[in-house]
């Protein structure tokens, strides 16, 4: 599994970016992908995770209402649309494919990570 993650950038607060992860391999179908994210001088953390069908998602409670995770199988991509951006979502994003076919939210369950996208929120 290849997973390359873009869309990031620079944007003001309140407005909005949708990241995009590219499964190059072909593999993403049959697994569960999660969007995780590293803020300076913290840990990486959970932000949303979507099922193999694309059927469940879940997300952590500081993005719930304003992130969606989905995904288009026929494209081997999975998207995150985050509106009403705030400061404190400024991090590093990495996409993550699970070994299993439903959502985790341990980082130990995503043996296959891409490289991150940078989103910048200014206030």
């Amino acid at each position: 599994v290849q997973l390359q993650a873009s869309g990031g950038g620079l944007v003001q607060a309140g407005g909005s970016l949708r990241l995009s992860c590219a499964d190059s391999r072909r593999t993403f179908s049959n697994n569960a992908v999660g969007w995780f994210r590293q803020a300076p001088g913290k840990e990486r953390e959970f932000v949303a995770g979507i099922s193999w069908s694309g059927g469940s998602t879940y997300y952590a409670d500081s993005v719930k209402g304003r992130f969606t995770i989905s995904r288009d199988n026929a494209k081997n991509t999975v998207y995150l649309q985050m509106n009403s951006l705030k400061p404190e979502d400024t991090a590093l994003y990495y996409c993550a494919g699970s070994q299993f076919s439903q959502i985790g939210v341990a980082q130990a369950q995503y043996p296959y990570w891409g490289q991150g996208t940078q989103v910048t929120v200014s206030s």
